[in-house]
């Protein structure tokens, strides 16, 4: 050790230089690794589950999980966590494409009460689908429908997402998973691209043609809103908490 350096000024861990930096994104991986945790439980979870579900030691766990409820992100009810209300409300800003998430509700709903389909819309991100949009239907819970949800692009909205300019709905006959057969139609924008699937899924042994219709309907009802711009309406002063 050179004469003038100090143990403390030595030690790396102490210093503020680069590793600093390393060290928040761990903290902020790991935040959000216990974030992902809670959403894959669905309710509720304790400490230890979730430790183990992203591999974070139980310590730092419960550590980070008293830093998310003290800013909202988490709730705790006695030893048990869940996501908490202040992370609905920033989920509830993103917007994947303008004015998308808006001009889908009433396409969204219509299709559900015209078919008895669970429907989804749901947006490209990187290797997975995202549902922006969804309405439940026949086949909860069996398979439940969530905003939020991803899957993988080898189903019919995978596919609708990633295909070609034109072209009609994508047809699923128990293709993915048995017992469920699906459409999707690529709602797209002003340039011919998609910007998102709308897809439709009933028990197997319904008519997919009659369905493909529905869901190619409710699609271009979509992208012609989405093409006229939905007009966003200023909600008053007195309707917003403090």
């Amino acid at each position: 050790m050179d004469q003038g350096t100090s143990p403390r000024a030595a030690d790396p861990r102490r210093t503020a230089g680069p590793d600093r930096p390393e060290r928040g994104r761990g903290v902020l991986e790991g935040a959000f690794a216990l974030l992902d945790a809670l959403r894959r439980c669905g309710d509720e979870a304790g400490v230890t589950e979730l430790a183990l579900a992203c591999g974070v030691p139980k310590g730092s766990a419960h550590r980070l999980l008293d830093q998310l409820v003290a800013v909202g992100a988490v709730e705790r009810r006695g030893s048990r966590y869940r996501v908490g209300p202040e992370l609905y409300r920033l989920g509830q800003a993103w917007e994947p494409h303008p004015g998308l998430r808006l001009a889908a509700r009433l396409p969204v709903q219509r299709l559900r009460a015209a078919t008895g389909a669970s429907v989804v819309l749901a947006v490209l991100r990187e290797d997975q689908a995202i549902v922006v949009a969804s309405a439940p239907g026949e086949l909860e819970p069996l398979v439940p429908v969530r905003d939020g949800t991803a899957f993988r692009l080898d189903t019919a909205a995978g596919h609708a997402l990633r295909g070609p300019l034109r072209g009609g709905a994508v047809l699923d006959r128990e293709d993915v998973m048995d017992g469920v057969c699906c459409a999707a139609f690529p709602v797209r924008g002003r340039d011919g691209r998609a910007v998102a699937a709308l897809t439709a899924l009933v028990p197997a042994g319904r008519r997919l043609d009659a369905l493909a219709d529905a869901v190619a309907d409710a699609g271009s009802a979509l992208a012609r809103a989405l093409a006229r711009g939905v007009p966003h309406r200023a909600v008053p002063p007195v309707a917003l908490a403090p």
